[in-house]
């Protein structure tokens, strides 16, 4: 094939749930200058929408976006893939071996260009190619690298106060108020002389891959649960400073902190300032340390600092970010956060390999973000939306480091910080109460919505000089993320389990049930003639098919038909509560087909959807936002400060990086380049 490259040098930054309404309106309010630059140099539509495809649902779409390919195409359906030995079952789909079509990054691989795929939570990992121009890094999950296999201590909230009369360590606890956490009628053995680690098998982060079960009887097992996330718990006393080796202040306090899973004590001193108030703590690794591993004060923006940790036979040294919103002037109270712990030296994600060492020399140990603080805005705003900072510039230092200095001509990345957040505390920016306080605590939220696309901004900067220097960029998303109308959605169309209630109410899905006439989280088979699973699959309980199916195939058609009118009669709120319910070979017009989706496929209606993944890819939501992903094409072989009219789809993203780069479309491609925006006649 001979065709015409337009660039030779492709960036490609993804922004996981960055939604283009609200880009647009913050744009408009001048909040995002830098995404204002790219569009003054680039081309997009005006609405900056790219037409999403189905499902609205992260590893699905990324690899549409990698392959050109529909779901239904490439084999990867939602968030988790199908167990079709029973039918409530999941399957991580975050798996290049799920994958049935060719990604885009092979083709440029194989035409041999230097191509860097870094963190793409679809279809990347592992390799697909064994070709030495492919790097790869990580992708099994859509968190940030190390998520899912090198994080080795969790996060912790860690309160000390006079009160209390011993250390107390409990791993994984749910905190759901936001205020300091305080561990009663807990029993802890001498953790730091113990020699094993408090609940070891708890202590690595991310989703494993493998099947699970998830039946969910209430919003507590979905995915409004995910505000509600786990934290180590510290409680410490706090009393005078005594046996430290270097000179203290008289009126010098002290407590404990703990880490590596338990495994070791860190001491730490609360300070005072130069008019008297205790204001600032030091961590120190032993007493006998001259210098502290952090200093924090009251009132400052989150910090990182290097923490030793302990896991098995092993010391290593990992990135560690904290941040303080309690610290009593007398000294008799404190509280602050402490950020998870990656192991840089894992590189079992890496490809190849070497590639770790070169990354990890030149830019840095790997850094993290935490998973809790959505308690309230403030500090869902400080701590959640803050720890992502440091994570952007050191992802903004590396594809930097990729395209200038260590000679790649073609890079995917992947950030996920509007996402991350987005499953954490979007939902809380609608007011459900007409109350002063309702109002305020959801202006809260909204606030720290602008403050992570001002973060987003300030990472799209940081690539504005690589116009300069003849690159081509794209910048996009896989969906939006919608502010939720209604609190409580109906209970089904969540990504995270076997959605079993509404078509328990139906009268398809049959549940067991204890002595006591109570609900267990088990399907009766027997009596089940159809279960919803994942975010918009329905599967019939097939004989044949099913090890545990009961409807025979030739009553399939009838079931579905019956499912189908259902759907479409169950009403929520004294409203429809679906939108669309198609059987699986009418979902192709939509690109979900084939057994990886469901005998039926549905979507609820706009109001009554969650984030996103439950709704059509046009839904609006509260506050202006919507789920449709959003693309703006700037820099070398695109136009400049022009508008296009043309729809652009999900599918045509990667014929449109091909027609850029001047190499063949990937196997079974079913987009199209967007030529309207290219300088040159296509």
């Amino acid at each position: 094939m001979n065709r015409k490259a337009l660039s030779d040098k492709i960036m490609i930054l993804g922004i996981d749930g960055m939604d283009p309404a609200l880009t647009k309106r913050f744009i408009e309010m001048g909040e995002m200058p830098n995404t204002q630059k790219f569009l003054e140099r680039g081309v997009a539509r005006e609405d900056l929408i790219m037409q999403g495809a189905h499902p609205t649902i992260t590893p699905p779409m990324w690899t549409t976006m990698a392959t050109g390919t529909c779901p239904g195409t490439h084999g990867i359906t939602c968030f988790w893939n199908p167990d079709m030995d029973r039918l409530d079952g999941l399957a991580y789909s975050f798996d290049s071996r799920n994958c049935k079509s060719e990604p885009l990054w092979n083709v440029f691989a194989e035409a041999g260009k230097k191509t860097l795929v870094w963190q793409w939570p679809g279809g990347s990992w592992p390799p697909t190619s064994d070709n030495p121009n492919l790097y790869v890094v990580d992708g099994t999950t859509p968190g940030f690298v190390g998520t899912g296999n090198a994080v080795i201590d969790w996060e912790k909230m860690v309160v000390a106060d006079k009160a209390f009369t011993e250390v107390q360590f409990q791993p994984r606890i749910k905190v759901t108020n936001g205020a300091g956490c305080v561990i009663t009628d807990l029993e802890v053995e001498d953790i730091e002389n113990s020699g094993k680690a408090v609940s070891q098998q708890m202590t690595s982060g991310g989703i494993k891959s493998g099947s699970i079960i998830n039946i969910e009887l209430d919003e507590t097992d979905s995915e409004l649960g995910l505000d509600n996330a786990p934290v180590d718990i510290v409680n410490s006393p706090i009393t005078a400073a005594k046996n430290w080796s270097i000179t203290l202040p008289a009126d010098a306090l002290e407590f404990t902190t703990v880490t590596s899973n338990g495994y070791v004590r860190r001491p730490c001193l609360i300070l005072k300032n130069q008019a008297g108030e205790y204001d600032h703590i030091a961590i120190y690794k032993n007493k006998k340390s001259e210098t502290p591993l952090t200093v924090v004060t009251l009132g400052d923006p989150i910090s990182s600092f290097v923490d030793e940790i302990t896991v098995e036979d092993r010391k290593v040294d990992c990135i560690r970010n904290i941040y303080m919103d309690i610290l009593e002037k007398d000294g008799s109270r404190v509280k602050f956060h402490l950020g998870m712990a990656t192991d840089s030296t894992n590189t079992t994600l890496w490809h190849p390999t070497s590639f770790h060492d070169e990354i990890i020399n030149n830019i840095g140990l790997l850094p993290s973000v935490v998973a809790t603080g959505a308690q309230n805005p403030e500090l869902a705003k400080a701590w959640m939306v803050g720890c992502w900072e440091p994570l952007c510039d050191y992802q903004a230092k590396v594809l930097n480091y990729c395209a200038t200095e260590a000679g790649f001509d073609v890079i995917y990345s992947h950030l996920h910080n509007v996402d991350a957040v987005g499953h954490k505390f979007w939902h809380h920016a609608k007011p459900h109460e007409n109350t002063p306080e309702a109002i305020k605590r959801a202006e809260g939220y909204q606030d720290a919505i602008l403050e992570v696309y001002r973060q987003t901004d300030r990472y799209l900067g940081q690539f504005l000089h690589l116009l300069d220097k003849d690159w081509s960029v794209f910048i996009m998303s896989d969906h939006g993320l919608m502010v939720m109308e209604e609190e409580h959605p109906p209970l089904i169309g969540d990504a995270f389990g076997c959605n079993v209630r509404v078509l328990e109410e139906l009268g398809f899905t049959v549940l067991k049930h204890d002595e006591n006439g109570n609900a267990l989280k088990e399907i009766d088979w027997e009596k089940t003639k159809a279960v919803a699973t994942r975010g918009n699959h329905i599967y019939i309980n097939l004989k044949g098919r099913n090890p545990q199916g009961i409807v025979d195939p030739e009553d399939k058609y009838q079931v579905e038909e019956e499912l189908i009118t259902a759907l479409y009669h169950y009403e929520y709120m004294g409203k429809r509560a679906i939108s669309l319910a198609l059987r699986n070979k009418d979902a192709k017009v939509l690109g979900m087909y084939g057994p990886n989706c469901g005998d039926v496929v549905y979507f609820l209606a706009e109001g009554f959807n969650r984030i996103h993944g439950d709704s059509l890819t046009t839904s609006l939501g509260y506050w202006g936002t919507s789920v449709s992903p959003l693309v703006i094409f700037a820099g070398k072989g695109f136009k400049e400060g022009a508008k296009i009219t043309r729809t652009i789809n999900q599918v045509d993203f990667a014929a449109t990086v091909a027609a850029i780069g001047g190499v063949r479309m990937t196997r079974d491609c079913e987009g199209a380049p967007v030529y309207p925006a290219f300088a040159e006649e296509f």
